[in-house]
């Protein structure tokens, strides 16, 4: 059973029509790389499937359970909207730490928001927190963060900020994890080291969805590749074959400008 399956996601705007009909769907652990050019449709999808955007239509499923069906006709409440997006975790571009707040505050602020109504919340408040915390200093340190738990964003570089926001999205023990373009706010100096904390989620067998725009990184990590143009998947496969051999001309055209 695939982990995520998405079938004929829809998204307009308007009479602005930017997602026609993707489907896709992705194994537990699989890393998939999503390409293709600007306004195609690759950030509206993240959001669509974070459900900060909400589909016009089409069907997303986590585990065989479907947490969107436009076929029921239901419209999602707000609290049902909050539990899908607990599947998911989005690292956005600009990496959108809270400034008032160190590293570790950062992290751990969604958990200990999330453990507030619960039992062992309300029975010893101080230890589940306490246990938080504790999470989210290994997660910092498993990012290369560990000398940075008590720093502020405007302390840190763009590419240890967007490594806390990597911490800050694992800190809720997502399914599958979201990148918006995550190296496209960085430097060619600082990419390097968002991307290698990715490359080690991938070996680690996190369950991944990337927008970017590396090549070389998606070929080197991705289990497959798919090529959004004009809102629709103009192509689909294995990296060897989508960045070095496409079918498509499209695809062609658009690699071409990445010397491939």
């Amino acid at each position: 059973m695939a982990l995520l399956e998405v079938k004929d996601l829809y998204k307009s705007f308007d009479e602005l029509q930017v997602l026609k009909g993707i489907s896709f769907s992705m194994d537990r652990g699989e890393t998939l790389s999503v390409i293709g050019p600007s306004g195609g449709g690759k950030t509206t999808l993240l959001r669509c499937l974070n459900f900060l955007e909400m589909p016009s239509s089409g069907l997303i499923s986590v585990n065989g359970q479907p947490i969107f069906d436009s076929s029921d006709g239901k419209t999602l409440s707000e609290a049902e909207i909050r539990r899908n997006r607990l599947h998911f975790g989005l690292v956005f571009q600009n990496f959108n730490l809270f400034p008032q707040y160190t590293a570790l505050e950062n992290v751990s602020l969604a958990p200990k928001l999330q453990a507030k109504g619960s039992e062992g919340y309300k029975r010893n408040k101080k230890a589940v927190n306490a246990e938080i915390e504790a999470k989210s200093e290994e997660l910092l340190r498993r990012v290369g963060l560990g000398d940075k738990l008590n720093y502020y964003p405007h302390q840190l570089s763009g590419g240890q900020q967007q490594r806390v926001a990597i911490a800050r999205a694992l800190a809720l023990t997502p399914e599958v994890l979201f990148f918006d373009e995550p190296t496209s706010a960085l430097d060619p100096e600082l990419t390097g080291e968002v991307l290698n904390v990715i490359r080690k989620l991938a070996e680690e067998n996190m369950t991944m969805v990337v927008v970017t725009h590396e090549m070389e990184f998606a070929a080197a990590v991705s289990d497959r590749v798919l090529f959004i143009d004009g809102g629709v998947i103009a192509e689909q496969g294995p990296p060897e074959q989508v960045l070095k051999n496409p079918l498509e001309q499209r695809t062609k055209q658009f690699l071409s400008g990445y010397g491939k």
